[in-house]
């Protein structure tokens, strides 16, 4: 997997809101909640971006710190998912809160 099909998440964070609201708009990364205020006036918003990007998000009186590689996260929580087909047996009833219906 290229770093290009990473995403990471990462929290980014800036001395004070007219730095991250001027980064934020030259910047766009596809931001995850809203921005909370930190010691010092500082304040600090989760993004979700390309390794390259969070590298670009740097600059004086920002840093950006990496949470997790969300990308391995997804194919963990994936892996986690069964791979087999629960109704193919004609038997088995699908059970839950759905309606059954005829076609």
């Amino acid at each position: 997997m290229s770093t290009r099909d990473t995403i990471l998440r990462v929290r980014v964070t800036a001395t004070d809101p007219a730095t991250l609201h001027a980064l934020l708009r030259e910047k766009r990364p596809d931001v995850g909640g809203r921005p909370s205020r930190g010691e010092g006036g500082s304040i600090s918003v989760e993004a979700y971006v390309s390794p390259d990007e969070a590298e670009a998000l740097q600059r004086e009186g920002v840093t950006v710190q990496v949470i997790e590689d969300a990308s391995a996260t997804g194919r963990a929580r994936q892996a986690e998912v069964g791979q087999g087909n629960r109704y193919a047996a004609g038997e088995q009833v699908p059970r839950g809160l759905g309606l059954k219906v005829q076609d």
